[in-house]
């Protein structure tokens, strides 16, 4: 599922293309029993409406909210914003993508604008939500109420993110990092890559972590999204950016899916005073032997070195 760079990277893409863009069309061939009656555009009835509100509205920004796209609108007094999530295997493209790559095939839902240029939702597996929603209730709607701060933003604090973790001390900080009512935008990808980086096994319980681990895992939690928009996203699995292009995050991936591969990790290496004055620099440190291992927490797979992170 992509995760909040992913998101981020889509979202970035998208607002330099599409604000201020006129819609003309909307298309889509989903069409789902299960959703019936639901503000889904997988409801045929819905998607009536749906269709009616976007055609003639103007993009006015494009923005992100946890691992949900949100596309703000403006048609005549009326703003509005449409909001996808991507969940296991969507992905939004604009204009002349890369047709070639076979990821890119699903197409479930199109606007085509006035320009003649179309947004396109690839989703091979079904499972991506579209709906319509209020500008004004946006985020007290039941897509958006109830997820938890951003980890991105400036006001999250060492402070915000202590707060956040002691809503669940019990908890696993591998489920505990997952979850969106904690903090918004984590998935399986960066909290294990987080986790790695901090030392922390990801079956430690969420109260037990010592302070100065505590820090390590909010600088390394920041440092690894970051990371992972600077590359462009994840696509070990199926995420493409807008242009249907491949991100490149996982060619940095020191723990997930490295299953059975050695620890890349290097321990630090603690100077003295007198080294330093003197201009001793050592900044390797002794290797990790450890190896990379998968487990099951909290029904979702972790992966973690079976040595330098330490379980408290």
């Amino acid at each position: 599922m992509p995760e909040l760079p992913e998101v981020q990277t889509t979202v970035s893409g998208l607002d330099s293309h599409i604000r201020g863009l006129t819609i003309r069309d909307v298309w889509t061939s989903y069409n789902s029993a299960f959703h019936t009656g639901k503000d889904s555009i997988k409801d045929p009835k819905y998607f009536v409406g749906f269709k009616k509100a976007l055609t003639g509205s103007t993009i006015t920004k494009v923005t992100r909210r946890a691992k949900n796209v949100l596309i703000h609108i403006k048609k005549d007094q009326t703003e509005s914003v449409i909001l996808v999530h991507m969940k296991m295997t969507g992905h939004i493209m604009y204009g002349d993508y890369d047709r070639a790559d076979p990821f890119n095939r699903f197409i479930r839902f199109i606007i085509t604008f006035t320009n003649g240029k179309t947004l396109e939702l690839s989703d091979m597996r079904k499972f991506a939500k579209v709906t319509l929603i209020n500008e004004v209730e946006a985020m007290k709607s039941e897509h958006l109420a109830g997820i938890g701060p951003e980890p991105l933003d400036e006001v999250f604090s060492y402070e915000v993110f202590l707060k956040c973790l002691s809503r669940k001390p019990k908890g696993k900080i591998k489920t505990v990092l997952m979850d969106q009512s904690v903090i918004a935008g984590i998935g399986n990808i960066y909290s294990d890559e987080a986790l790695w980086r901090a030392s922390i096994h990801p079956e430690t319980p969420a109260g037990h972590i010592d302070e100065i681990h505590l820090k390590k895992l909010y600088a390394d939690i920041l440092a690894v999204l970051r990371d992972g928009i600077d590359f462009g996203g994840d696509s070990m699995s199926d995420y493409r950016n807008i242009h249907g292009k491949r991100g490149s995050f996982q060619g940095q991936h020191q723990a997930y899916r490295k299953t059975g591969k050695p620890c890349t990790f290097i321990f630090p290496t603690k100077l003295g005073r007198s080294k330093v004055a003197r201009g001793v620099e050592d900044i390797k440190g002794s290797p990790c032997t450890g190896v990379i291992t998968r487990k099951v927490v909290g029904g979702r797979s972790a992966h973690f070195c079976n040595v330098h992170q330490k379980l408290f």
